[in-house]
C-alpha cells in the first residue's frame, strides 16, 4: 500500500531506531502461511521487549476479496491473530484499522469482538437493517471469493523469519527497559523492606505468556 516502506531492513531510525520491526509478505498469503510467521515473530519480540501493554490494530484489508487488499486470509484466520495476542499476561487494546469492503470488515470485528469477550457467535447471521449487505450468503464466515495466488513460498517466509530474528538478536539491549517489582496492591510502596526477596525474583522471572491452542 506504501511503495518503498516495509523493507525487512527497516527497524526505525535516530531515537527510534531499533524499535521497529517488518515482516515484508508477497501478495495471497492465506491463513496457515500467515500463522506461520505472526506466531513466531510476535514470539519473538514479546521476548524481546517485554511490553507492559500492547495496542494491536486489526486491518481488515487483509481479508479476502478486499477491494485494495492482496490477502486470502478468512475471518477465522484474521481473529486468530487476535487470540494469540489475548494469550500473554499483559493489557491489550484492541484497535480497528483499514479494510475496503464494509460487509467483511463488520464481520472481522463482530467475530474479534466476540474473540476478546470469550463468546462464540453462530454462523447464521442475525436479521437487522443491514441485512442486504451480507447476500447472498448471510453468513459471519463467507466463502472464499476470487482466490489470489500464494507468492509467499515456504522458503522465502523462512528467509524472512531468519532476518526479522537476525535483526533482534542484534538489537536484544535496545529499548532498555528494566523490569521492576511492583508490590501488591495495599502496600506503600514507599515501604519496601518487608518485601520479600524470593518473591520478587519470582515476579521477574515468570514468563509473559499463558499458552495458545
Amino acid at each position: 500500500f506504501f511503495p518503498g516502506t516495509g523493507d525487512v531492513k527497516d527497524i526505525g531510525e535516530k531515537a527510534g531506531k531499533n524499535y521497529s520491526v517488518n515482516v515484508p509478505l508477497h501478495n495471497g498469503m492465506t491463513d496457515e502461511a500467515y500463522e506461520s510467521i505472526f506466531v513466531p515473530v510476535i514470539q519473538k519480540i514479546m521476548e524481546v521487549y517485554r511490553p507492559g501493554a500492547v495496542v494491536l490494530q486489526c486491518g481488515a484489508d487483509s481479508l479476502n476479496g478486499d477491494r485494495l487488499g492482496v490477502f486470502n486470509l478468512t475471518v477465522r484466520g484474521h481473529g486468530k491473530c487476535v487470540e494469540f495476542m489475548r494469550s500473554y499476561d499483559v493489557p491489550l487494546m484492541i484497535l480497528g484499522g483499514g479494510g475496503y469492503r464494509v460487509n467483511n470488515v463488520s464481520r472481522c470485528w463482530a467475530y474479534e469482538t466476540a474473540v476478546c469477550c470469550g463468546v462464540e457467535l453462530k454462523d447464521d447471521l442475525p436479521y437487522t437493517t443491514y441485512w442486504d449487505y451480507f447476500a447472498p450468503d448471510y453468513k459471519l464466515h463467507y466463502p472464499m471469493k476470487k482466490v489470489i495466488e500464494n507468492k509467499n513460498p515456504k522458503e522465502y517466509l523462512h528467509g524472512i523469519l531468519e532476518d526479522v530474528f537476525e535483526n533482534l538478536r542484534t538489537i536484544q539491549t535496545a529499548p532498555n527497559v528494566q523490569m521492576q517489582y511492583l508490590p501488591p496492591a495495599g502496600v506503600d510502596a514507599g515501604d519496601m523492606s518487608d518485601v520479600d526477596e524470593e518473591e520478587a525474583q519470582q515476579f521477574l522471572s515468570k514468563p509473559l505468556h499463558r499458552g495458545f491452542k
